[in-house]
């Protein structure tokens, strides 16, 4: 009977896709229209004083490229960019420009609904 608790605990961990979280809080804006998306993805937020944050770190936008183009390589994850309704449209637009550089085929904007 242990074991098969064991065999179900290593399924569940194995199968449990883990969402790494960008680390800051951001207000977001809303919209008329959402879908869902996937839950293994990159997760980029911009905040109300234009930082850039992944995993918790402030990483500019020149530090967007390289980590997008690093966990693109071996699958192809969307971009999702948790931008706060107060950040300039500037900072997002560089943000969206630097993931597309770095040659993310499927870039998302994160609102709330």
């Amino acid at each position: 009977m242990i074991d098969m608790i064991f065999i179900l605990l290593i399924f569940f961990i194995v199968t449990t896709v883990f969402v790494e979280e960008t680390g800051v809080e951001v207000t977001r804006p809303e919209a008329a229209a959402a879908i869902q998306l996937e839950r293994n993805s990159i997760l980029i937020a911009v905040t109300a004083d234009g930082s850039v944050i992944y995993g918790g770190r402030d990483i500019g936008v020149s530090g967007v490229s390289p980590i997008v183009r690093r966990l693109t390589l071996q699958e192809d994850l969307p971009v999702i960019i948790q931008a706060d309704e107060g950040a300039s449209h500037g900072v997002f637009a560089r943000v969206y420009g630097e993931a597309k550089r770095a040659g993310a085929k499927s870039i998302n904007f994160s609102t709330k609904r």
